[in-house]
């Protein structure tokens, strides 16, 4: 077991984190029963402050590695630690993806877990919980080997539970079939908001995979326009060059910190006005590579600079269908703040699973890119939080920093179920975080 310490600031305290490296689960027991305040850890892709404990004890899982053999089901037990970049390098020249990826491979199987990530094929295949078939998990009271049918209510809290119910040390997934290594994208461009979400209402239960870019930028009848792709992977007699060849690494990277300010208001409208007039009107069966499709921003490392030392908030949300017009007033509240959004990603949520704090709902959910430092900000996401809650909305656990205590029960009506779990494998309260403390999700 390795340690270092990790200077930082949370939320709720600044302080010194200590950083742990377990090498298997006995090492991972050893230090649940020597330390109190504890959270586990990947690769910190997590927006906010999900992974992080200032003043405690910080469990990195990345040695927490190892993947089987895929059977010919498609069933691979991964450990927690190994990332979805790694596991895609193993499964795709065998024939095998991932059933569910975010934005970005770099994230590991526990964190992908812990966050219940979900990507563009939710209406049709949900989120990434619905995938995982078994898992290891040690807790302060014990190690369990759960699945959705043995201990059901610690495998649901665990789902989704933010790393709060214990440390994730290994899952068996369900991977789903390719033959080639890339999708088959129908591009279309819409000229505002109404109008792409009518044709995602309308067409997407056609397509496996579907997102929108929206432009929050421009107002009246071109609010919201957007740019919709919708895909499928292509099969091996559709495409010139069919091959089963896995992302290779970065070759574009950003060098330093952009200077503050750089994305402000009107560059972002030069940079969205470019971008639309890019994207064809209407273009149907593109072939295009796997990690374009998926992850574009892991073809340039450290893109995060673009925004400057002050970097940026990412605000996610998702509302029932009934509240669609939700996602109209929160782009119209954007598009007259002033406040640059630089990236918006609208999707559809097909049903929900059974996690108690996981975050999608049959609906649709919006996430936006906002740089840190125009006035409004703090007041726009706030009006945000009371649109999203007056709708029966909730909030990503994973991309929040800023939300209030007082909304979480409201938004995630299962919270108590939650605690009753993690207070059963957690009575000392030894696992917490910066988030959980700041919205008090500690059970005590």
């Amino acid at each position: 077991m390795n340690r270092e310490t990790l200077h930082g600031w949370g939320r709720t305290m600044p302080g010194v984190a200590t950083v742990l490296s377990p090498s298997d689960e006995t090492d991972v027991a050893a230090q649940l029963a020597a330390h109190h305040g504890v959270i586990a850890r990947g690769l910190g892709r997590s927006y906010g402050d999900a992974a992080q404990l200032s003043g405690g004890f910080v469990m990195s899982n990345l040695d927490l590695g190892g993947v089987s053999a895929i059977s010919e089901q498609g069933v691979v037990t991964v450990g927690a630690g190994v990332s979805i970049d790694e596991l895609l390098a193993l499964s795709i020249p065998q024939g095998w993806f991932v059933p569910v990826t975010p934005g970005t491979r770099q994230v590991t199987i526990g964190g992908a877990i812990a966050a219940d990530v979900h990507g563009k094929n939710h209406h049709v295949d949900g989120s990434f919980g619905a995938h995982v078939l078994a898992m290891r998990i040690v807790t302060p009271v014990g190690t369990f080997s759960i699945t959705p049918e043995r201990d059901a209510e610690l495998f649901w809290a665990t789902i989704g539970g933010m790393g709060l119910t214990g440390v994730v040390t290994s899952a068996t997934l369900r991977m789903s079939p390719i033959e080639t290594n890339q999708v088959l994208v129908d591009t279309e461009r819409f000229a505002n908001v109404e109008d792409v979400m009518a044709s995602m209402l309308e067409r997407d239960a056609q397509y496996r995979y579907s997102v929108a870019w929206v432009d929050c930028m421009t107002k009246g009848a071109r609010m919201g326009r957007a740019i919709l792709t919708r895909g499928r992977h292509a099969s091996r007699d559709e495409v010139d060059s069919p091959n089963l060849k896995a992302p290779g690494t970065p070759r574009l990277f950003i060098p330093f910190n952009a200077p503050s300010g750089l994305l402000n208001t009107a560059s972002v409208k030069v940079f969205n006005e470019l971008w639309f007039r890019s994207a064809p009107k209407r273009r149907e069966n593109e072939p295009q590579p796997l990690a374009t499709f998926f992850h574009p921003l892991d073809g340039v490392r450290d893109w995060n600079r673009l925004y400057g030392r002050r970097g940026f908030v990412q605000y996610q949300f998702s509302v029932p269908d009934t509240a669609s017009d939700t996602v109209v007033a929160a782009i119209e509240r954007l598009s007259s703040s002033g406040v640059p959004s630089f990236l918006a990603v609208l999707k559809r949520f097909g049903p929900a699973n059974p996690g108690l704090l996981s975050f999608p709902m049959p609906g649709w959910t919006l996430a936006l890119d906002l740089p840190v430092g125009p006035a409004p900000l703090p007041q726009v996401l706030d009006d945000l939080d009371e649109l999203v809650l007056s709708a029966g909305g909730r909030i990503y656990f994973a991309k929040d920093a800023r939300l209030s205590p007082d909304k979480v029960r409201a938004m995630y009506p299962q919270l108590d179920a939650f605690l009753d779990v993690k207070r059963r494998v957690d009575p000392e309260h030894r696992i917490s975080s910066d988030l959980a403390r700041r919205l008090d999700l500690t059970g005590r």
